[in-house]
């Protein structure tokens, strides 16, 4: 359960690794705009907001590869918090952004976290 666990959580980080590309250096470009369904002038107006959303998201992928790398009990207590963190972020987001992110980023996130919980 331990390998599936940290297998679950390193998707989490790569997923938001893709997301920081996306949001600070794609966001202008084709496929930043067709990952959000931007025209290019709403990608200008709002490239400033992306980077700044795409900076929160390597924090977490930060602290989940710390979780995954740290001896315990300050991994396991660092894969706890910023999944938390990515789960509360993504019902949020889908509350008042859109609803696909509770599927695309929560539900990785909780599947990810239920996991640390059990092999914990």
């Amino acid at each position: 359960m331990e390998i599936l666990a940290s297998a679950l959580v390193a998707l989490v980080a790569v997923e938001h690794l893709y997301i920081l590309v996306m949001e600070m250096f794609l966001w202008q470009k084709a496929p930043g705009m067709r990952f959000h369904g931007f025209d290019a002038d709403m990608a200008q107006r709002t490239a400033a907001m992306a980077a700044n959303q795409g900076l929160y998201n390597g924090f977490l992928a930060a602290g989940l590869v710390w979780g995954l790398i740290a001896d315990d009990p300050t991994g396991f207590r660092a894969q706890i918090f910023f999944l938390s963190c990515v789960v509360v972020a993504g019902v949020y987001g889908a509350a008042t952004a859109n609803r696909r992110i509770l599927v695309m980023q929560a539900l990785p996130a909780a599947l990810a976290l239920a996991a640390v919980l059990v092999a914990g």
